[in-house]
């Protein structure tokens, strides 16, 4: 098993909520919903950690509850705070989204006339066949 999430811990093979950290938890989401920078909020409430250590940990699905950890927020918090997250960084310039690229279409309707002629060199003969191009749509 990987690294436990901060406000749980392992007790007889079991997730279990560790009150201490779960409270933590929930203050920097209080935190951050109020207003507050990922920095402060943590700091607010109580956890030493970085930038992006504080929004991983907003953005941690297991506070919800799944099959082995128990939940520490509910999904009204949690949708809140990513739509958050997702509002300041907009706000900041910070989200690219990857446009579809615009498909181009390049004419094919034309007549060309029949080929009289045949040259040795490739570039002679491209440009008399190109000479035989009589319109393009």
């Amino acid at each position: 098993m990987g690294h436990t999430p901060y406000g749980y811990r392992i007790e007889e093979g079991r997730a279990v909520i560790d009150e201490e950290q779960a409270e933590r938890v929930r203050e920097l989401y209080r935190g951050y919903l109020s207003g507050l920078a990922l920095m402060p909020a943590a700091k607010q409430a109580g956890i030493e950690t970085w930038h992006g250590s504080a929004k991983r940990l907003l953005q941690n699905r297991h506070y919800l509850g799944d099959v082995y950890y128990p939940a520490i927020i509910d999904r009204e918090t949690f949708d809140k705070a990513e739509q958050e997250l997702k509002k300041r960084a907009e706000k900041l310039g910070r989200v690219w989204e990857q446009k579809e690229e615009e498909k181009v279409t390049y004419p094919v309707d034309f007549s060309i006339k029949p080929m009289e002629k045949q040259y040795e060199d490739p570039f002679m003969q491209a440009e008399y066949v190109y000479s035989l191009i009589e319109s393009e749509g």
